[in-house]
């Protein structure tokens, strides 16, 4: 009879083990399919350049502010070619900044300090740092290309009056300053809406709201604004974008590293 028990319990346990397997397995293909139907929806514009403001907002409330443009290019099997460049104020004009964003491994980043005429090279592990003193890391700059994270469906739900699915992805780059991030994503474009951010004890670090989406050319989705908002420090910094111009044409010397001193 004991044995007969054991047996039992054994083919309890191990049914119960491959029906969670399987439901994590289920989890982590759900949750794929929907974070490439995500980047379909937020690529194939092959170049653009747009201009934004930055506000920098402290915990007291007080604002500064800093203008910029942003050029942006795809490349064929693999991460995008981006470039900042920061006409004000005075103290940070004609600083700039680089990315290659890969599908696999590290970003390459560089920057342009004007006040030493020099290009630094950025590494890999000071990617997690803050971005010229802002709430977006450096890490945060660069596309986020499917390959960078695993993933977990988690569920539907309501955000401002709209249906959303919920994505947990989980950066594959030992360097990422984060655990994990929770995508808000609009279930019927497929466009995110918000993104928490969760530090690398699992505690909830920023969150990044997208507001104003704009339908371009009949297909491309952008916003009119991004608010990352630290939770730990009661910071915040808002990028307005205006100007957006598609196919602009952009081409690799646009973001080759010497282009950041022109």
């Amino acid at each position: 009879m004991k044995q007969l028990f054991l047996i039992n319990s054994l083919l309890f346990v191990s049914i119960a083990m491959l029906t969670s397997l399987s439901m994590a397995d289920q989890s982590a293909e759900k949750g794929l399919k929907l974070a490439m139907e995500m980047d379909v929806a937020m690529s194939g514009y092959k170049n653009y350049k747009a201009k934004a403001t930055m506000h920098l907002v402290n915990r007291k409330g007080q604002e500064s502010l800093r203008e910029m443009q942003f050029r942006t290019l795809e490349v064929l099997n693999d991460g995008d070619k981006s470039m900042v460049v920061f006409d004000q104020p005075l103290d940070i004009k004609g600083f700039s900044a680089l990315t290659y964003a890969h599908k696999k491994g590290s970003d390459d980043q560089w920057m342009y300090l004007p006040r030493l005429h020099r290009v630094k090279r950025i590494s890999s592990i000071n990617q997690a740092g803050p971005f010229v003193g802002s709430e977006f890391s450096y890490e945060d700059i660069g596309s986020q290309e499917v390959e960078k994270y695993t993933y977990k469906y988690q569920n539907e739900s309501q955000y401002q009056g709209v249906k959303v699915e919920l994505l947990a992805r989980y950066p594959v780059d030992k360097n990422s300053g984060y655990s994990r991030q929770v995508v808000w994503i609009d279930s019927k474009r497929k466009i995110p809406l918000r993104i928490d951010y969760y530090d690398r004890k699992n505690k909830l670090l920023k969150m990044l709201t997208y507001k104003g989406y704009r339908l371009y050319k009949k297909r491309f989705w952008k916003p009119d604004q991004k608010a990352m908002d630290n939770k730990q420090t009661g910071k915040k910094t808002i990028v307005d974008y205006r100007d957006y111009v598609f196919h602009a044409g952009l081409g690799d010397r646009d973001f080759s590293v010497s282009a950041l001193s022109r």
